[in-house]
């Protein structure tokens, strides 16, 4: 009983944030590019069978931060029968010597945490072995550390152009779809526009002018379970929900995918290994006051 119990909250929680991103798309000036915000269900520590309840009700893209944990996840027997169809997307911190697993992985479509030339380099060499040069192009992300925190991984906001340029014209196996950026945790938004959304979008019109690039193919992935509507609001087309789908998570004791434990867990996690921790970190309080946001043209 608990699995189908399990299974309907999963359905009305995918089919209520859907809605929510609707309603935060057509809160959008109308200046911004009118790309439909794509929804990216965060199943890290979860089981397969909640990611086919999602996929039942037809959401499609997945993320998870751990190679290990993916490449299990999208090897399954339940996931490869159930849902055909499914894109995943690799949102943790990728390192040199994980590239190959996870350019392994069946049906990834998108690496959002490109954050050196070297990695890109790697990534790019690997998919073109791997794959072949007939195939399609890989997509990826430009990670950018908005907030300066050493505990975030990501280019330094300055370094943006010349990273995108040189994937965009030394990496023929990348596809170059946009930036991506974590940000602080636990922002008030009573104190007005996310300042690691407005310098992404920032970054963003310094690409597409520097490189020729129109704003409507460069995206933008920003935005997680206590902060999404507003981040749709300044321009997001690609937000990071886990936890107000697929409920708070349960870390195992075992460091299995889980590189850098920490021992004394706090209520602001630090360092932060990855794009989407927990709606724990910001109170109902200010979750509720994002509702009531009056979002400015920028």
């Amino acid at each position: 009983m608990w699995k189908v119990a399990m299974s309907e909250e999963v359905g009305k929680a995918v089919q209520s944030v859907l809605e929510r991103v609707k309603q935060a798309a057509a809160r959008r000036p109308k200046t911004l590019p009118a790309v439909p915000p794509r929804l990216v269900a965060v199943s890290k520590t979860k089981p397969p069978d909640m990611i086919v309840e999602a996929y039942r009700q037809g959401q499609r893209n997945f993320g998870e931060n751990y190679v290990n944990e993916l490449v299990d996840k999208a090897s399954d027997p339940l996931i490869l029968e159930s849902c055909p169809e499914i894109k995943w997307h690799f949102i943790g911190h990728l390192q040199k010597n994980n590239v190959n697993k996870l350019l392994g992985v069946p049906n990834l479509f998108l690496v959002e945490t490109i954050d050196s030339a070297k990695l890109a380099d790697k990534v790019n060499s690997s998919w073109h072995r791997l794959r072949g040069a007939s195939s399609q192009r890989l997509k990826v992300m430009v990670q950018v550390n908005t907030s300066g925190e050493q505990s975030k991984h990501g280019l330094p906001p300055e370094d943006t152009v010349n990273t995108v340029k040189h994937i965009v014209s030394q990496c023929s196996a990348l596809h170059f779809s946009g930036l991506m950026t974590i940000g602080r945790y636990g922002y008030d938004l009573t104190l007005g526009p996310n300042p690691d959304f407005q310098m992404l979008l920032s970054r963003r019109q310094e690409v597409c002018e520097g490189l020729k690039l129109p704003m409507e193919e460069v995206e933008l992935s920003m935005g997680m379970s206590t902060d999404f509507e507003h981040a749709i609001e300044v321009g997001a087309t690609n937000v990071r929900v886990g936890s107000i789908i697929f409920g708070n998570r349960e870390y195992p004791n075992s460091a299995l995918n889980t590189p850098n434990p920490t021992p004394n867990p706090s209520p602001l996690p630090s360092p932060a290994p990855s794009p989407e921790k927990t709606a724990k970190t910001v109170s109902e309080e200010a979750a509720k006051k994002m509702h009531h946001l009056t979002v400015s043209e920028h």
